[in-house]
């Protein structure tokens, strides 16, 4: 790897950023999913 290759700290942060959002999705997601998996398993 160059050094010219090297991504300003703003660009690694974006994709940071968007990596936790996907994540927080992601998770968010499951959590919905087994709630509701759980009531129906209740009815």
């Amino acid at each position: 790897m160059n050094p010219d290759d090297k991504l300003s700290d703003s660009e690694i942060r974006r994709r940071q950023h968007s990596r936790a959002t996907a994540m927080a999705l992601v998770l968010g997601a499951l959590v919905i999913l087994f709630f509701a998996i759980s009531i129906v398993k209740m009815s």
